[in-house]
């Protein structure tokens, strides 16, 4: 029976989102189990779609004695706060340092954290787990897809693997897989090579959904040459929100022998050749709200992904875009969510149900040339905030988003909350009474989560751009500190004055 250590930390940084990650973030946990150290970790995860908990499964049921050590997660957004950051991960070294002798550690990471002070917050909290263990005692993680995979992140860490869907509907099980690689390290008492390639191009988020090509075909071809060959592949397809050298796309593997390097080459070469796939059409509000209405029925809506406001990339959930366009068309039987305006909410709990007032919506995190939404509205529900979600993605999730209401003017509906969360799951709306699948029109602030839990359900799936802080074209944002000839959309310019031609 081995000792391992197990714990981890989430954060996804978008260096040029509003607002901060703050200690009380990660302590409210927004959307996640809230923060949490010791035993009281094992109850607070278990039974959630997170790789820690499939780490837990795996690892417990294997027989193995685990070592709580602490876990936090905050929703994506600005910087990480070094407070935050310093008072979370010193919990952790601090129980790390107490564990006595260990056969493994096992962490679960996101791989895009940036703080205040460490751009590579991940690769921090590896160098700080390895001082304390020593290099005799293997350290295995599991990165989200979206991770910016550093050269001391794979320097650190043993091994590393990571998500293979977008959206993540194998977070527990990229947690199990990693936890079956620590139990061969320890098994065999040995590690394997490593390998690693960063990619010279960036790519939107809306165009990494592994339900669309180019990403469906190459993760179909990562496990054809895991299953052949013996190694063990992983694809990041980055963050491109965060402004440092090595955000990016970027592949490692680890395997022995020449047929796991064999195999490394050639999915790294077939991500250079998918560039050209990577491109995705975008449509004005106006557009995607005409499309869908044209194209949108009662028992097959038309999804509408309002992507740039994503608050599962650093958005705050409060642009009113989309909502204005809607509004603009009265478009029939339609519904958005979720507006995060806490005072709205607030002011719906206080007229009551079927109570009609003049509400100012949304616009509360300053993004320059956003307007709040005034109008009459009837409040049609109100909700506590408080349910289990039941989709692919978010399925046991215990959400805790403070008072909820739903609003109507006209034809359309509008879904508030108090607390920062995506809509990916279909259990925010039916708490307030909506049944998604019976709408003409569905839109949501998303960028990819929602498809695995309203793709189903949709006749067709439609990608906004409207106004927000989560741009879907990175080469959009006002870059500073990327490395000098990294494209920054495929086939696109590239970064700084060693600009280069496009391959492939």
């Amino acid at each position: 029976m081995a000792r391992i250590a197990v714990g981890g930390m989430q954060h996804e940084t978008n260096t040029f989102a509003p607002s901060q990650a703050t200690h009380a973030s990660f302590v409210r946990g927004e959307g996640r189990p809230a923060a949490t150290a010791g035993e009281a970790m094992f109850e607070a995860v278990g039974g959630a779609n997170l790789p820690i908990a499939g780490a837990i499964a795996a690892l417990a049921g294997a027989g193995h004695q685990l070592v709580p050590l602490a876990w936090a997660s905050a929703s994506p957004s600005g910087p990480v706060t070094d407070d935050a950051f310093e008072r979370l991960v010193g919990a952790m070294i601090e129980r790390l340092r107490a564990a006595g002798p260990l056969d493994g550690v096992y962490l679960d990471l996101h791989g895009a954290m940036v703080t205040e002070t460490h751009v590579d917050g991940e690769g921090e909290i590896l160098r700080r787990v390895r001082d304390v263990v020593g290099p005799g005692v293997p350290l295995v993680n599991s990165l989200d897809l979206h991770a910016n995979v550093t050269r001391a992140m794979v320097r650190h860490a043993d091994a590393m693997t990571i998500y293979r869907t977008y959206p993540h509907v194998d977070m527990a099980d990229t947690g199990a897989r990693a936890a079956r690689m620590l139990l061969q390290m320890i098994a065999q008492g040995m590690r394997p090579a490593k390998f690693f390639r960063a990619f010279d191009y960036l790519t939107g988020l809306p165009a990494q959904s592994t339900f669309i090509e180019p990403a469906a075909s190459l993760y179909r071809l990562m496990a054809e040459l895991d299953e052949r060959h013996g190694v063990a592949l992983s694809f990041a397809m980055g963050f491109p929100m965060a402004d440092f050298e090595e955000c990016g796309m970027s592949a490692i593997g680890y395997g022995t022998g020449p047929a796991a390097a064999r195999a490394f080459d050639a999915f790294a070469a077939a991500v250079v050749e998918a560039e050209r796939d990577f491109a995705m059409t975008l449509l004005p509000p106006d557009e995607a709200v005409a499309r869908a209405v044209r194209h949108g029925r009662p028992g097959r809506p038309a999804v509408i992904a309002d992507t740039q406001d994503n608050p599962g990339a650093g958005g705050n959930g409060d642009t009113t875009g989309l909502l204005a366009a809607l509004l603009a068309q009265d478009a029939p039987d339609s519904v958005l969510g979720v507006m995060i305006d806490p005072g709205a909410a607030a002011l719906a709990h206080a007229i009551g149900e079927g109570g009609s007032a003049d509400f100012r919506i949304g616009a509360l995190s300053g993004q320059p040339g956003h307007r709040p939404v005034t109008g009459r509205f009837t409040v049609e529900r109100l909700g506590d905030g408080q349910f289990t979600c039941t989709g692919p993605m978010f399925k046991g999730f215990r959400m805790n988003l403070g008072p909820m209401a739903l609003l109507r003017h006209g034809n359309v509906r509008v879904v508030l909350a108090s607390v920062k969360v995506q809509a990916a799951d279909q259990a925010i709306f039916r708490h307030l009474g909506v049944e998604p699948a019976r709408c003409r029109v569905v839109a949501l602030k998303s960028s990819v989560h929602y498809r695995a839990d309203f793709q189903p359900i949709a006749s067709e799936v439609i990608v906004a751009q409207a106004p927000g802080p989560s741009l879907a074209d990175p080469a959009d944002f006002a870059w500073r500190h990327l490395r000098p000839g990294l494209r920054l959309r495929p086939l696109g310019p590239a970064f700084g004055p060693a600009a280069s031609a496009p391959s492939g």
